[in-house]
Parts: C-alpha cells; sequence; structure tokens
C-alpha cells in the first residue's frame, strides 16, 4: 500500500516527503568482488567478449540488436556502445580479466532518483556462476550506496522467463505488465516490470552478501542456500 500523509491545508493523502537532491549518474568506476569485477565497457574488450558469443544466437532473441555476424561487426558495434551516456556500459570480467558480459545502468533519472539495469548480455561461460550474481549486486550497491538512487528497475520481454527469474531471485518485485509496450525486431513485446526500493536495499543486501560468501558453497561449488529463497522468506 503507498504510504501517505495528511496535507497540511487540506487533509488529503499525500506521498510522503523524500529528500529530492538529485542522484549521480553512473561513472568508470570499476567494482571489485571476490570473483570478478565490473568496469566501464572499453574497445579491447571486444575480442574476448566475441570469442564468449560467438555461435550462441540465443543470447541475443531478446535483445533489440542481434545476433552479430562476426568480429568486424562485434567490434564496431561494441564502440557504439561506449559512446553512450545512457544506457552506461559496463562489462564483466572474470579473475583472469576476460570479459565475459555486459550489463549497463539506463533510464538514467537524477531529478527523481530512478535508474534501471538492463541492457544485460550474459555469454555461457558466466551464465549460473557466482560472477553472473556478484555482478548484479556489484551494480545494485552502487546504484544505492553510491549514486543515491531510491527506486531499481529491473524490465524484461514478458516471455523471457529466464529474466524473469532472475529478477525475482535477484530480490527485485514484480510490479506488473505493460501491454504492447513497445515493438522489438518487427514484433510486439510486453514488458514485464520489476524493481528494488531504497528501502528495500539492506535486506536484499544482506542477502546477497550471505549468498555470495565463499561459505555458501560445498567443495563441488554447489551453493547451500538459494539466493531466491533468502530474498522470498524477506518478502514473506
Amino acid at each position: 500500500m503507498t504510504q501517505s500523509e495528511p496535507q497540511p491545508v487540506t487533509g488529503q493523502p499525500v506521498g510522503l516527503k523524500v529528500d529530492a537532491t538529485p542522484a549521480l549518474r553512473p561513472g568508470p568506476e570499476t567494482l571489485e568482488g571476490r570473483y570478478g569485477r565490473v568496469t566501464r565497457l572499453a574497445p579491447q574488450h571486444a575480442e574476448s567478449l566475441w570469442a564468449n558469443a560467438k555461435g550462441h544466437d540465443a543470447i541475443w532473441t531478446y535483445m533489440a540488436y542481434g545476433p552479430i555476424a562476426d568480429a568486424n561487426e562485434f567490434a564496431r558495434w561494441i564502440e557504439g556502445r561506449i559512446a553512450l551516456d545512457d544506457p552506461y556500459s559496463y562489462a564483466i570480467l572474470d579473475p583472469a580479466g576476460r570479459a565475459v558480459g555486459i550489463a549497463t545502468l539506463m533510464e538514467i533519472r537524477p531529478q527523481t532518483r530512478v535508474i534501471e539495469v538492463g541492457h544485460i548480455l550474459y555469454m555461457p561461460a558466466l551464465q549460473r556462476t557466482p560472477l553472473a550474481t556478484e555482478a548484479q549486486f556489484l551494480l545494485a550497491r552502487y546504484a544505492f550506496e553510491t549514486l543515491r538512487y531510491r527506486r531499481y528497475e529491473w524490465k524484461c520481454d514478458a516471455l523471457n522467463a529466464p529474466s524473469r527469474r532472475a529478477a525475482q531471485r535477484y530480490g527485485f518485485t514484480f510490479e506488473g505488465l505493460f501491454r504492447q509496450h513497445v515493438i522489438v525486431k518487427g514484433r510486439n513485446r510486453d514488458t514485464a516490470w520489476f524493481s528494488i526500493l531504497d528501502g528495500e536495499w539492506p535486506q536484499r543486501k544482506a542477502n546477497f552478501e550471505r549468498w555470495l560468501s565463499p561459505d555458501n558453497f560445498d567443495a563441488g561449488g554447489r551453493q547451500k542456500l538459494s539466493l531466491g529463497a533468502l530474498n522470498n522468506a524477506a518478502r514473506s
């Protein structure tokens, strides 16, 4: 339920007062983690990203672009992404420094302190690894704690079941569908909307940290506690 208070003169319900100081825009930060790091996308990442992306057409299905034909076209595409301020693109690097994924901070609205994580391109080498989850944690922590956003959004094609599952596993709350929201590659897209709010972040952060702890994995690298279960318990 929407929180409210009486308007001082009329007594009508109005939203609670908030700090209206604008948030900061994303910058070329390097976010260090235990399993890898997130850093500003750069031309030198193209070779590794292409090596991990080529031949895997399924990673492009729900994106507004791709599949990309060859290494040269891919390098040009990377250069184009780097040139954009919104979305602002980051590379996800494994412990050896190889780029294995891309994620962006986008729909950047400092005045209302709202930002989205999107254009997420996880290569097969990154999928279902601790780094895949840690990258999302690092970006969310940066958005909430450094840039001072109060609403952190995730949107995806309503038919993209893996993305919807990932959003809920990471602690986002499903808010509903925007029907016939956009046209992508000549096809209708209904969009599923999710969010985490600043008041929810401390619990989500604690759950991320608990899941990412080395103690949460056995000798074979299998998780002991599920992040989804931790976040579902926090919602109940």
